[in-house]
């Protein structure tokens, strides 16, 4: 989806907290997510960033350089993904650029 097929004022819920499926190179890993959408009118996209829950192989592979991966929210496409250091809670921020997975 565009940014253009959202009206203002009728844009899905600029949260999600929830299950994903998060693919890192030939392992799929089931994590809870939370995660915030801001639409960018200069850039004249999304932006949102989050973070999973502690998932031990997910910090060991992040902490060993592993910076990207596939995002998938349930009912949404594989949607690439930026993946950073752990948090103090153990769990990996993320982010990613345009329509936010859970806006189906």
């Amino acid at each position: 989806m565009s940014t253009d097929e959202y009206e203002v004022g009728n844009l899905p819920d600029e949260e999600y907290r929830g299950p994903a499926s998060l693919r890192i190179g030939d392992d799929d890993l089931a994590v809870e997510i939370r995660a915030s959408a801001h639409f960018e009118p200069v850039e004249g996209r999304f932006r949102w960033a989050g973070r999973t829950d502690p998932v031990e192989l997910l910090r060991e592979r992040v902490a060993g350089g592993l910076r990207e991966g596939l995002l998938t929210i349930p009912g949404s496409a594989q949607q690439k993904v930026k993946l950073s250091e752990p948090d103090p809670w153990g769990g990996v921020r993320l982010s990613g650029v345009g329509t936010p997975p859970w806006f189906h």
